[in-house]
């Protein structure tokens, strides 16, 4: 693996630097400010010194989704061969003016899905890094779906 690996406050290791920030009322995606208010994620890195960081509250609303059937791209995608299994996108519309692309927890069935409802920011493991520890990065589930 490539990518800087981040570790947030409660020890879990991140399987990129800069994506999530785990705060003492839950994970929430960090973004950039631009001058002109717009957002972008993620915070650039070349382009930072143009760009504010912010946090993105803690909910949003689904936007779309769908089922990737594909194994994503390496890296940072980290898995053995044959471990993929299908899982949910979604798209999470920010009350701050944003939609951000990211896994759906895997516990939550096509059924319990519809454009329009409130998701919340959390964090899962999505892979494993060389040495078989968990890699993690932010997802999204319904605000009803619980821990």
């Amino acid at each position: 693996m490539t990518a800087p690996v981040e570790h947030v406050p409660d020890g879990r290791r991140m399987i990129a630097a800069g994506l999530v920030e785990v705060t003492p009322s839950g994970p929430r995606i960090v973004v950039g400010r631009r001058p002109d208010g717009s957002l972008v994620f993620p915070m650039p890195g070349e382009d930072a010194a143009e760009c504010e960081r912010a946090l993105l509250g803690p909910t949003g609303t689904l936007w779309s989704w769908t089922v990737q059937r594909f194994r994503p791209k390496s890296p940072p995608y980290v898995a053995a061969e044959g471990a993929f299994a299908p899982f949910f996108v979604g798209y999470v519309e920010f009350p701050e003016g944003i939609i951000i692309e990211g896994r759906i927890l895997a516990r939550v069935g096509r059924d319990d899905l519809c454009v329009g409802m409130p998701m919340e920011v959390t964090v899962i493991a999505v892979c494993a890094d060389a040495s078989g520890a968990p890699l993690h990065l932010f997802a999204f589930r319904p605000v009803a779906a619980g821990p």
